[in-house]
């Protein structure tokens, strides 16, 4: 339980911070190049799905963050199950990263419409403006800004459909709380046979308390 709450609390901590930080401090579109052209403090905002998808407007972004919020106590019901029922460390550190993550991105989509006030190209914006913020309750868009464009150029003239067009890699932005959760994702993919596995131990147990009663 401390492990689960200690993770939680840090990737919030950290999220919410940096997201924050740039709010207040930087433009929309505004970057901070950090290791050259490979990494930058870029700011966005993501007004919908992931990557900047929208979904119905007003109303689908409302049924969007109650979707969310239902999703995120289903993850949370899980992880308290996980714990109470001492399942392996690697699936309750995973859940609780992606738990974490998912929470980090539901504050923005809950709570900075009403903190803060909208961003611009070249406006800083400010917390709890005297006209009140951007947007109402669960209509905040959510902040984004680690991007990581390692190399960009043109695709070959021959390639189909994109032939010429100009293309950059890693070319999405995000945030810590995205991050958080692709880890928790990862460790899951890679260690879903010793997460979800037999456990040798108990299956030796009931193989010889069959053998006993035979």
């Amino acid at each position: 339980m401390k492990r689960a709450a200690f993770i939680i609390f840090l990737i919030l901590l950290i999220d919410q911070i940096s997201k924050i930080w740039v709010k207040t401090h930087m433009a929309l579109g505004d970057s901070y190049f950090i290791l050259g052209d490979w990494f930058q403090i870029h700011f966005v905002e993501n007004i919908g799905m992931a990557f900047g998808w929208k979904f119905g407007g007003s109303t689908g972004k409302l049924v969007l963050t109650l979707f969310r919020v239902i999703a995120i106590s289903g993850i949370g019901y899980y992880l308290y199950t996980a714990i109470k029922e001492q399942k392996s460390k690697i699936l309750i550190v995973s859940v609780s990263l992606i738990f974490a993550g998912a929470l980090g991105n539901i504050i923005d989509s809950i709570f900075y419409g009403l903190i803060f006030e909208a961003s611009g190209p070249l406006h800083v914006a400010k917390a709890f403006p005297e006209g009140g913020g951007y947007a109402g309750l669960f209509h905040g868009k959510v902040v984004d800004m680690l991007y990581f464009p390692l190399f960009d150029g043109h695709y070959p003239e021959w390639f189909p459909f994109v032939g010429g067009d100009y293309f950059a890699f890693f070319r999405p932005v995000f945030n810590i709380a995205d991050s958080s959760i692709f880890i928790g994702v990862v460790l899951l993919i890679i260690f879903q046979k010793r997460i979800f596995g037999k456990n040798p131990s108990k299956e030796k147990t009931a193989t010889s308390d069959s053998v006993e009663e035979v």
